[in-house]
């Protein structure tokens, strides 16, 4: 259910795994694969952010909807 409502989340959660991951190869000293990583984890942060505007704005626009026929 909370993912139904809140898209960008999985996105969200994606990011932190990868920025996790990132710091883990970079300690390790492959900083080529950290730095790839990171990259994804941006992305995905950006599409996750997106995504959630989007679900917030329609749950928002729903909500009004249902108050105005109150």
């Amino acid at each position: 259910e909370y993912f139904k409502t809140n898209w960008g989340a999985p996105f969200i959660i994606a990011f932190q795994v990868l920025l996790i991951s990132a710091a883990g190869y970079l300690a390790a000293g492959a900083e080529a694969i950290a730095n790839e990583l990171a990259g994804y984890a941006y992305y995905s942060l950006v599409a996750g952010v997106i995504l959630q505007l989007v679900s917030d704005l329609k749950c928002e626009k729903r909500k009004s909807k249902v108050h105005n026929n109150s």
